[in-house]
């Protein structure tokens, strides 16, 4: 069996957990997150304790019951502290404003780029060169910082563009004569 698939996940107080036919919910004061049960994984709740077992004995479904106890344990953090990234505008010129639900970039172009956040993600500006991007998914925060990031990525030469914050860039060596 998974390595990651033995461990329980525990409950913390405040949030709800709900299995039904094929759905997992988790409810608590960072939003509401639900997850397609996979049929390879038998899930059960004992006072508190979410475990996660292979239905059957091939290796898809060992792989898979480890696969589900991270997501529902990303879940159950998300909910609860929720999750973010942040990032880092470098070049001269470079700037990035929030604006309610909207994060307006100058990196460069000629116009403008402006990105809309989907519900559940908050962006912020604390300086003009950082970003940072929050919400109780995980996967939805680091899709959409994986696309702001790509609207200008860090180039080789100068290490201009927008990287992340712990991201650490190598800088080529230029042609010589």
């Amino acid at each position: 069996m998974s390595r990651v698939g033995k461990l329980p996940v525990a409950v913390p107080a405040g949030v709800d957990v709900s299995i039904k036919d094929d759905q997992i919910s988790v409810k608590g004061a960072g939003g509401v997150l639900q997850l397609k049960l996979n049929e390879l994984v038998s899930v059960a709740n004992n006072a508190g304790q979410l475990s996660f077992a292979p239905a059957n004995d091939s290796r898809e479904a060992d792989a898979m019951s480890g696969t589900m106890r991270q997501l529902v344990n990303n879940m159950v953090v998300g909910v609860t502290k929720g999750f973010e990234k942040k990032l880092s505008l470098v070049g001269v010129g470079y700037k990035a404003q929030a604006a309610g639900a909207k994060l307006n970039l100058a990196v460069g172009y000629s116009h403008p780029v402006n990105f809309d956040m989907p519900a559940g993600i908050t962006v912020a500006t604390p300086t003009p060169t950082e970003i940072l991007i929050k919400g109780a998914d995980r996967q939805r925060v680091g899709q959409i910082a994986a696309e702001i990031r790509a609207v200008r990525p860090p180039e080789p030469y100068k290490g201009k563009g927008i990287r992340y914050a712990d991201e650490k860039i190598t800088i080529k060596e230029t042609k010589k004569k």
